[in-house]
């Protein structure tokens, strides 16, 4: 029989529940309309927070249940705050004459009585010493995390690199780390390629080496490469891994040859786009005889290799060693039994702390030392790669990016299953350019769960995420505020806003930030909340700021360059939008159409002809504000579609206040393909072009080199005394370059 529909009273149960838990039952779209979420959405996504409400009487136990975890009498596991800020305590936690003591990571204390009117917010004395600190009230002790007023800023590297300006003009380079080319790499970008791009970048004065993600990924399944659904934020992708650059080259060559892969390699290294699924397994053959050798040679002797690795693993402890078991039981059950997911693994097997899962690891020992091994390989090139351009002269150096979440079949979901929100995927609602919405089939931590156990979980993934870099950009940084989560098999626009704890997670970014002595940028496009971008400002993160999106007021035109934000960094674009030259040409609307993305209108008209006329007047606009900056000769009509004005754009952006301006290598080389295609997955290549020439070539390439330096000498100019005359067309001007390897250019 049928189960009869929820009523007025279970729904109203399910609303007063998801909003105590931090849902938004009601939310706005793009274009000001109020939504309301369906009930049955509310109940899927309360179950994912272990809040289930199916029936009134679930609905009831759980808000007793956050009412019972809201009234506790106990502290919080970890508490943060801000240097010099008086220290709030939850009143129903401490007694009116509650003794306290801050034991600081110096050795210091500072000791206290609270001395506060019952019922009324607990103060303890602000501190001034960042860092975490021990916090006891009474006999109860828990964790303090004080942050610094703001995270490590660009002016910061600046002073630490012993550049001195005005106002801090630095510029960098982003590259797809997958699409690097060097001779030898077996058809994968890897991190000898990214240490060699970040000195030669480095030599022509670009202080930053802005990369896509190194998340480790699923070694057993090659084919799930996008580096934005990683398996796991806190290790590396191993796909990088040069076998050379530990072992030696005459290892690797010894290694090439023992699994007679010589011809394969060179062949994949040959291809013009990356062959994930053959490029990966064969790299993890050539890597298995190498780790063989490495039993036999290095660790049978004890060699300084072999003590190293066992100080890596002994520092990455069991957070490192999870990862290594499930890369070897998702390798055993995807060949054995076809599985894909850990929930489809035996139950045994499906948490990191069972006995089964410690008797696999006894048993296949050699294979999870194996994965141990690869995570030792990549961190090693990926630091090189970092004091590589630090040495070279870079103030800031790598700025890795952060994925906003990972996919929950992988080691990352598995090893925090208690930490990590299940059977739910963040993406975002409707909005003015995908009126579907999107649901990214990712998992992220639960706010509930964060709280309860101190935010482990985000602290070790922020100090995973920092560790080999000067910088990290954070996708989709709305995520700290909020989250549209949409249940399992879901319509993206069936989802709803989970609210997350802001200020405490900005203030941990802060703290790592600032012992990482790093900056911090946060992808702030889409629909943002009132506020939200000053709160980002007042902590020291960077916003983004993109040429196609910065507009004047009534959204014909663009906005000069000297109304840009002086606190975001500025880019041309970005791995999800068109190039320069493929905006100019129209080519995303070519192949947004090709791929079936331009559904037809209710007057039939023709979308893709209206999408290129929309453009053509973009063009037009664009250029009246290149004139208008004194970059494009006045008297000149905008080019055609096939001569883009790639140097005038480039010169654009690096006239504005940006403190960080950041160039996509596929501007500089003026290409017209872009590395993703949002919406899309096998119609368009996303995550596999890669350069056409190796670094070296591109780095004697004169059209790239005459770029490079007329970005050198517009960016040292834009500070405080000539940021203001932008608009008068005298301030960052870059001279016309030759476009490289073949890119169109205007006589």
């Amino acid at each position: 029989m049928a189960k009869a529909p929820p009523n007025r009273s279970e729904h109203d149960a399910i609303e007063r529940l998801a909003t105590r838990a931090g849902f938004e039952v009601r939310w706005e779209d793009a274009n000001g309309h109020e939504h309301r979420v369906p009930h049955d959405t509310l109940a899927t996504l309360l179950d994912a927070l272990g809040l289930p409400c199916r029936t009134r009487r679930e609905a009831q136990a759980s808000l007793a249940m956050l009412d019972a975890e809201q009234a506790a009498h106990t502290l919080p596991p970890l508490i943060t705050a801000e240097c010099g800020h008086a220290i709030a305590l939850p009143a129903r936690a401490v007694k009116p004459t509650s003794r306290y003591r801050i034991e600081l990571e110096g050795g210091e204390s500072i000791e206290g009585r609270l001395g506060t009117p019952k019922g009324e917010t607990a103060l303890l004395t602000p501190v001034s010493q960042p860092g975490y600190h021990t916090l006891c009230v009474d006999d109860h002790c828990v964790q303090l995390a004080v942050a610094p007023s703001r995270c490590h800023t660009v002016a910061d590297a600046c002073r630490a690199a012993g550049l001195e300006a005005a106002r801090p003009a630095l510029w960098g380079i982003a590259a797809q780390l997958y699409g690097l080319r060097r001779d030898g790499d077996g058809g994968i970008g890897d991190y000898s390629a990214l240490a060699g791009f970040a000195i030669e970048s480095a030599r022509r004065g670009a202080h930053a080496l802005a990369i896509s993600p190194t998340h480790a990924m699923f070694s057993a399944a090659p084919t799930k490469f996008s580096p934005y659904s990683p398996s796991s934020r806190l290790f590396l992708n191993v796909a990088h891994i040069d076998p050379a650059a530990v072992l030696g080259r005459d290892a690797a060559q010894s290694a090439l040859q023992a699994v007679g892969a010589t011809r394969a390699w060179a062949a994949l290294e040959a291809e013009p786009l990356v062959d994930w699924p053959n490029a990966m397994g064969l790299r993890l053959i050539v890597l298995r005889a190498l780790f063989e050798r490495f039993c036999l040679r290095d660790r049978a002797g004890s060699s300084p290799n072999a003590a190293d690795f066992e100080a890596f693993c002994a520092r990455g402890g069991q957070p490192l060693e999870d990862h290594a078991r499930f890369e070897a039981i998702d390798a055993f059950e995807r060949a054995r039994h076809g599985h894909d997911h850990w929930r489809d693994w035996p139950a045994e097997l499906r948490h990191p702390r069972s006995a089964q899962t410690e008797a696999f690891a006894r048993e296949q020992r050699q294979e999870v030392d194996f994965h141990l091994f690869l995570q030792w390989l990549a961190a090693k090139g990926l630091d090189y790669a970092q004091h590589a351009a630090r040495d070279a002269g870079m103030a800031i150096g790598l700025i890795a990016d952060l994925a906003v979440g990972c996919d929950g079949a992988g080691s990352h979901a598995w090893s925090y299953r208690d930490e990590m929100l299940q059977g739910v995927s963040v993406g975002a609602p409707p909005d003015l350019f995908n009126q579907a919405g999107q649901a990214w089939g990712l998992t992220t931590f639960s706010p509930r769960a964060m709280n309860q156990q101190g935010y482990a979980a985000f602290i070790d993934m922020l100090r995973a995420a920092f560790a080999h870099s000067g910088g990290l950009r954070i996708d989709h940084v709305l995520g700290l505020k909020r989250l549209w989560l949409v249940p399992e098999g879901a319509r993206a626009a069936d989802g709803a806003y989970l609210a997350y704890p802001f200020d405490d997670l900005l203030r941990l970014i802060a703290l790592e930030s600032w012992r990482h002595h790093a900056v911090v940028i946060g992808e702030d496009l889409g629909t943002v909340p009132a506020g939200f971008r000053d709160r980002l400002a007042h902590h020291g993160v960077l916003g983004m700021r993109v040429l196609w999106f910065e507009r004047t007021a009534d959204g014909k035109g663009f906005a000069a360059p000297g109304q840009w934000d002086e606190g975001a960094l500025a880019t041309t674009t970005t791995h999800d939008l068109p190039t320069i030259a493929g905006w100019w040409q129209g080519h995303d609307i070519d192949w947004r159409h090709r791929i079936g993305q331009t559904a037809a209108r209710p007057d039939r008209r023709d979308p893709v002809a209206l999408a290129k006329a929309e453009r053509a007047a973009d063009r037009d606009a664009l250029w009246r504000a290149l004139q208008q900056a004194g970059i494009a000769p006045r008297a000149v009509e905008a080019p055609p579609p096939e001569q883009p004005p790639i140097d005038e754009a480039l010169a654009y952006v690096c006239a504005t206040p940006a403190p960080l301006v950041v160039y996509p290598l596929e501007d500089l080389m003026g290409l017209a393909e872009q590395p993703n295609l949002p919406g899309s997955v096998d119609e368009h290549p996303n995550w596999r072009r890669r350069l056409a020439v190796s670094i070296d070539a591109l780095f004697a390439d004169d059209g790239l080199n005459d770029r490079l330096r007329a970005i050198a000498h517009a960016r040292p100019r834009n500070t405080a005394d000539t940021a203001n005359t932008a608009n008068t067309g005298n301030a960052g001007t870059a001279p016309p370059a030759r476009a490289p390897h073949g890119a169109p250019r205007r006589s």
